[in-house]
């Protein structure tokens, strides 16, 4: 297949790229500057300009391929609901242009109720910072209907690992080293659930080829490591002292992620793994971390 790949040069679009490629796709990825082109086309993708927010680059690039991995999102934590929006307006012009061929869409485990097990069943809270985000579910498996296409979600984990990483743990680890501290919550028991990259990347390419109209797959290769055990890992790495703290002493210094690192999201991948065969075979969060995230 020819894959439009939106957020094609993110960390885990450059994951992805080279995973289609390797099993015999092609790949369009949708890139807004001349660093992320260069990127790209390293990797051996074809270059297709524009953003989320240009909606005929969006339709163009969805014409001119057999099939969409939507990976890009504008990560504007303070205004989640206007984010939300172009992700949902981005996912409608593309499937203008998909009938019988796959859309897979991203999400994550945290918009699913917290301190229970998450499965492919749960469906995503409908109140809270997430709710909005959530909406993207429910629209793609109405398109699934209206237009024809085969719709799917790839719910990813909090933390999805691996070299290159700038997300939640780099992100944690500098606050941490701001507040002179790293930083548990409460008594450091919630659990975040967690993906290598690499594993997501071929989630992704099976959704792609094999995933079923209306469906929700987790990229879930650890159902819940506990955040105290993270932040533990990250105040050995950086020589800081590991202490806890309530929501309300923990929020001044560490902002959103206070919430985030208090979010219990444990998340299984059973059902995935059963319907797509997916393997997840790399390197452990814990592992990677202690390895390869503080050289």
């Amino acid at each position: 297949m020819r894959v439009f790949v939106t957020g094609a040069a993110g960390f885990i679009g450059r994951a992805v790229i080279p995973e289609l490629i390797n099993n015999g796709h092609t790949v369009l990825g949708l890139v807004r500057s001349d660093a992320s082109a260069e990127t790209i086309t390293k990797l051996g993708a074809e270059v297709h300009r524009g953003d989320l927010e240009d909606i005929e680059s969006l339709k163009s690039g969805a014409a001119a391929s057999d099939g969409v991995i939507h990976l890009a999102f504008v990560h504007d934590f303070a205004n989640m609901a206007k984010s939300s929006a172009i992700d949902r307006a981005a996912i409608t012009a593309m499937a203008d242009h998909l009938e019988g061929k796959p859309l897979v869409i991203t999400n994550g485990t945290m918009s699913c109720p917290k301190g229970v097990l998450a499965t492919e069943d749960t469906e995503g809270e409908t109140v809270g910072p997430a709710a909005d985000r959530v909406k993207a579910e429910a629209l793609v498996k109405e398109l699934t209907k209206t237009k024809g296409i085969r719709g799917s979600v790839v719910r990813l984990t909090p933390t999805v690992h691996g070299l290159e990483d700038k997300g939640f743990i780099k992100i944690v680890a500098g606050l941490s080293q701001k507040a002179g501290a790293a930083i548990y919550i409460n008594d450091g028991s919630s659990r975040w659930s967690a993906v290598h990259r690499l594993d997501a990347a071929v989630l992704y390419r099976l959704a792609l080829e094999k995933g079923q109209p209306g469906a929700i797959y987790h990229a879930v290769a650890e159902e819940g490591v506990p955040t105290k055990d993270i932040v533990t890992l990250i105040g050995k790495k950086t020589g800081l002292p590991v202490e806890g703290k309530t929501m309300e002493e923990a929020t001044p210094l560490l902002g959103f992620f206070a919430h985030a690192l208090a979010a219990d999201n444990p998340a299984s991948s059973e059902k995935t793994r059963k319907e797509l065969g997916w393997t997840p075979t790399q390197i452990t969060l814990l592992k990677d971390i202690e390895e390869n995230y503080f050289k």
